[in-house]
């Protein structure tokens, strides 16, 4: 199972998407009392910005959280129809909604286990979870003002298809928000996918160097939760898929083998 969740993206497209549905049900077998909201890296200033203000019971995922909102933060959602693609099990989403107040914010996964947990777990106004495929997103053209993207693209079976489908489904003049771990050799390519599908590139950045230093921070909390949470014979794989230290997904990062890259798009 590590082997699997260490060269998932490298998998036959045909069988990524079972194999998700699959890890997302162990998670919901394994989380009983709900404490994972979670799946990114974490994000963590390195340059003495003010701390992010959160509630109390927000304060467990804050690095998590932190990543969301760097993501998001130059773009205006208030007020907005927001759509996540890759929503997982929806803590961003809550974020984003409580704290951004968009006017609707849906947000979509290819599992359908893991959105009944969150129209189930996530109870906030506006705030919607559907089943959908990032190819296909089931929605007309022009219907948004902003589409988020944390941590999921790398592994659709066609990306540039779904570079596509965010142009299409989006507002003139709106903002794609997009951010994941890419292979150094392999931004330019990314980079050029995104413009090739119509979108003006406002920001992009590599905050690998940030994603380290927040798992670094967080791996205390991560660490106890997978010993206390996770049967031992599944507990390599959940560490290397949290990017504990000294998992191969850790290491990658520290030593820049995979970058990790935040985009602000507009579609032009």
């Amino acid at each position: 199972m590590q082997r699997v969740i260490e060269k998932y993206c490298e998998m036959p497209v045909t069988i990524r998407r079972p194999m998700w549905k699959l890890w997302h049900n162990i998670i919901i077998w394994i989380d009983k009392n709900k404490d994972a909201v979670f799946m990114n890296y974490g994000y963590h200033s390195l340059n003495g910005d003010s701390k992010l203000g959160l509630e109390s019971h927000d304060e467990r995922d804050r690095y998590c959280i932190q990543l969301y909102d760097y993501v998001v933060k130059d773009v205006e959602i208030e007020g907005k129809e927001v759509l996540e693609v890759g929503s997982g099990r929806g803590g961003g989403a809550s974020y984003i909604a409580r704290y951004r107040k968009p006017n609707a914010y849906t947000a979509m996964d290819i599992s359908s286990g893991v959105i009944n947990f969150c129209n189930a777990y996530h109870k906030v106004e506006g705030l919607e979870f559907v089943v959908g495929v990032a190819e296909k997103p089931p929605f007309k053209d022009h219907n948004f003002d902003v589409v988020v993207n944390v941590e999921s693209a790398r592994c659709y079976k066609d990306i540039k298809h779904f570079f596509s489908q965010v142009y299409r489904v989006l507002k003139p003049n709106g903002h794609f928000c997009f951010a994941d771990m890419i292979k150094k050799d392999e931004f330019e390519g990314i980079r050029s996918d995104l413009v090739s599908a119509g979108f003006e590139v406002v920001k992009e950045q590599n905050i690998a160097d940030n994603v380290v230093e927040a798992l670094n921070l967080d791996h205390e909390r991560r660490e106890s939760a997978i010993s206390k949470k996770v049967p031992r014979f599944l507990r390599k794989s959940f560490l290397e898929f949290a990017g504990a230290k000294g998992t191969e997904r850790y290491e990658s990062f520290a030593n820049g083998k995979m970058e990790y890259w935040a985009f602000v798009l507009r579609k032009s």
